[in-house]
């Protein structure tokens, strides 16, 4: 009985760590994008 809620408390956690790993994954990964795409742009329509 004990070791099922240990699991549950435990699976719960590591599936809202899992949520923030993604959400951050996807984050950092658009900045990047933007980081790059953005002066890109200026770049082009500045010619």
């Amino acid at each position: 009985m004990q070791e099922n809620e240990e699991q549950k408390q435990t699976s719960f956690f590591y599936k809202w760590i899992k949520r923030f790993g993604v959400a951050g994954f996807l984050f950092f990964f658009i900045k990047g994008l933007l980081w790059l795409i953005v002066p890109a742009l200026i770049a082009y329509f500045a010619l």
